[in-house]
């Protein structure tokens, strides 16, 4: 444990000292876009049917990344979280990220093209997801979708196309007659995107943000197992 501690910080001081002045070039980047959400948890109380498609401030395209930090209190252990993220050009195109309650805390992630339809490209139904740890769903046009579900990378560089995200819709519940899915808290999701071929630097929040996400889920699962 001490050692991957070890490790950790001195990861840490490297990207603070050596990538830091380089963050500073790519605030000017005219292409990086940041947008944060903060749903609540009413809004998961509903069906797919009934859930309603909202438009973002921004489109996401070219290099883009979206973090979950899931802080739902679920009231139905059969109650899910689920997050669908919708392509620029049609709606029938779509990213889905589903997160179930504690102590299964299932997680899967599907897509739906119009070519393929829709397909579950991951899906775990035992510790799947981790409430202390962020969800991140990233894309690249040239390396395609990656999704790391807070310890692992759980799909990696799945080809999908295309895809730029400009809307997104919520829902929690499998039938209008179920009983709500969550009971309080929130889902915050942080929309990040850059265009590489504009500034060199585009790819840092990424860079950092996949890195420390995945140094901080290993330090969990292993002080965990200890």
């Amino acid at each position: 444990m001490s050692y991957l501690v070890k490790y950790f910080f001195v990861i840490v001081l490297f990207l603070v000292f050596f990538v830091s002045p380089a963050f500073a070039q790519e605030q000017k980047n005219p292409s990086l876009i940041i947008d944060t959400l903060e749903i609540p948890s009413g809004e998961f109380n509903t069906v797919l049917r009934e859930s309603p498609i909202r438009v973002l401030d921004d489109v996401h395209a070219v290099s883009w990344q979206v973090t979950i930090d899931n802080n739902l209190l679920y009231a139905n252990p059969d109650g899910n979280a689920v997050l669908r993220l919708y392509d620029q050009e049609t709606r029938d195109e779509f990213i889905e990220v589903g997160m179930g309650p504690e102590p299964d805390n299932k997680f899967w992630v599907a897509v739906q093209t119009p070519k393929e339809g829709y397909i579950v490209v991951h899906s775990d139904l035992d510790r799947g997801w981790y409430p202390q740890a962020k969800s991140i769903v990233s894309y690249t046009d040239r390396a395609g979708l990656t999704v790391n579900n807070g310890a692992r990378i759980v799909v990696t560089n799945l080809d999908i196309g295309q895809f730029a995200v400009h809307s997104y819709s919520v829902h929690g519940m499998a039938g209008s007659t179920d009983p709500p899915a969550v009971s309080s808290g929130s889902m915050i999701i942080e929309f990040l995107s850059g265009d590489p071929a504009k500034n060199v630097f585009a790819l840092y929040p990424f860079a950092m943000a996949a890195g420390v996400g995945a140094i901080v889920g290993i330090l969990f699962l292993t002080k965990k197992r200890s």
